[in-house]
């Protein structure tokens, strides 16, 4: 294909992308009001309706050999995962594969009242799309859609044959700890084979700047089991003697941070990023910092975010206000997510948090840990094709030069997707930006992003068609 040719293409990519935007936002308010929430508490069936509806989606695009719901079982057990959806069209004249990763699975909505609309009931405000899901990750599942539309689309008028390789895998189970994620990967191998992978799950510097994600934390969380009692005791009489584990609970977690909020555990280590400019000002608008509170941490803020340790406290086990005696708690359970720089082990970092915890237990309190859960760090090769490749469509599609950012959060699959396909070359993508909200009340999409982010794995995919694998 000549330049003249692959430019007129792209034009009917444009094109094809623009007269097909309502029916991409129309096909994800539908996802959005299936409550697909992958948490043990909530009904798997919305999981699997939801699964089902995007299947539906993938066969109606009409170019794929194989499009199918499976399961896997979960590591370590024979209870099957959450389902997913995959799908493949075989690549022709020599031509690469790409391998298209989201998934359809959702955070719970919460407290009803912390939302301006209902969760699940997808709302336009201000050049937003207001839902749960709306932005993590169904809007990655859409874009991928709503790009190999626009591609098939524009080689139907043009009269032209796509020859690419194109896999689909939209997990349901990311946000429960992707626990089948492996095994799905081992079974359906052939399947998902690919020389790109696309990890539509991250976000973009801003609304008007692409990004691609060149570095992601990784991740360890556990419970501990702090006890000093036997038995429950009351306050009146045995307070100022015997210390409960409450007590115990809030001088041991404070030991994990240093007086300036930077963490305080030996063995936690930080790794070395170039980083954009960011100010204080934009971290306070980006994360609703209050005025008076001040950043934790020590060095660049982007530093802080992408490259160093972090630790925080995401639940206690203890009763309530409402349910508030005079009682000295015996035991209280605590709840630790920590994120662990690029190049860390999160064994060893598994390990340094809790020798940490053992050895300043407070009174001798009792500890016992349960539930570990490791999470990979990861960074990218960005010396190959398909990170140009992707840095140029996104170049075109948004009119602006894309940013390397790092993610303070984690995927950790990206892992395990790297070890079965060690040749694939892996791009982190998305089409969130920084006030979406994600895992939080009003998480949201900007349109205009979605829009420019779709527009980019289309012109990505339409260079792929040309590229020798």
């Amino acid at each position: 294909m000549t330049d003249q040719q692959q430019s007129t293409f792209e034009a009917a990519i444009r094109a094809a992308a623009t007269a097909g935007h309502e029916r991409t936002l129309d096909d994800l308010q539908r996802l959005v009001r299936i409550p697909s929430v992958s948490w043990p508490a909530f009904d798997p069936a919305h999981v699997a309706a939801s699964a089902e509806a995007i299947a539906e989606l993938l066969r109606e695009v009409g170019v794929f050999d194989v499009v199918d719901v499976r399961r896997a079982p979960i590591e370590g057990g024979t209870e099957l995962g959450h389902p997913a959806v995959v799908a493949r069209r075989e690549a022709k004249n020599g031509r690469p594969t790409v391998l298209l990763y989201a998934h359809h699975d959702v955070q719970p909505p919460g407290k009803d009242a912390d939302w301006e609309s209902p969760a699940f009931e997808p709302t336009f405000r201000n050049g937003r799309l207001y839902g749960r899901g709306a932005a993590d990750d169904k809007a990655g599942v859409m874009a991928h859609i709503g790009a190999i539309r626009a591609l098939a689309a524009a080689a139907e008028a043009e009269g032209r044959e796509l020859d690419l390789g194109i896999a689909l895998f939209i997990e349901g189970e990311e946000e429960w700890a992707s626990q089948s994620f492996g095994n799905f990967l081992r079974e359906n191998r052939d399947l998902l084979a690919a020389d790109a992978i696309i990890v539509a799950d991250s976000s973009n510097w801003d609304e008007v700047t692409p990004a691609l994600t060149v570095a992601l934390r990784g991740a360890v969380a556990f419970n501990v089991r702090i006890e000093t009692l036997d038995r429950a005791s009351h306050s009146g009489m045995f307070g100022g003697a015997v210390p409960d584990a409450m007590l115990a609970a809030v001088r041991l977690l404070d030991t994990l941070w240093d007086a300036d909020g930077a963490v305080a555990v030996e063995g936690l280590g930080s790794s070395e990023l170039d980083v954009p400019a960011y100010d204080e000002d934009r971290l306070r608008l980006e994360t609703g910092l209050l005025e008076g509170v001040s950043p934790i941490g020590r060095g660049e803020i982007l530093s802080r975010l992408w490259a160093q340790p972090a630790i925080s406290i995401t639940g206690i086990d203890v009763p309530d206000v409402a349910n508030a005696s005079n009682t000295l708690i015996p035991s209280v359970r605590v709840r630790i997510s920590a994120r662990i720089a690029p190049g860390q082990d999160p064994s060893a970092a598994y390990t340094a948090l809790t020798q940490h915890l053992e050895q300043r237990a407070p009174f001798g309190a009792k500890l016992t840990f349960e539930d570990p859960g490791l999470g990979q760090a990861f960074q990218v090769d960005t010396s190959g094709w398909a990170v140009a490749d992707v840095r140029g469509a996104m170049a075109d599609a948004w009119e602006r030069e894309p940013v390397d950012i790092g993610v303070g959060g984690s995927i950790p699959f990206i892992a395990e997707l790297v070890e079965e396909f060690p040749a694939a070359q892996i791009l982190v993508t998305g089409v969130e930006d920084p006030d979406g909200r994600a895992h939080s009340p009003n998480e949201s999409l900007h349109l205009e992003s979605f829009r420019k982010a779709l527009l980019t794995e289309a012109l990505f995919l339409a260079r792929v068609n040309v590229h020798d694998a």
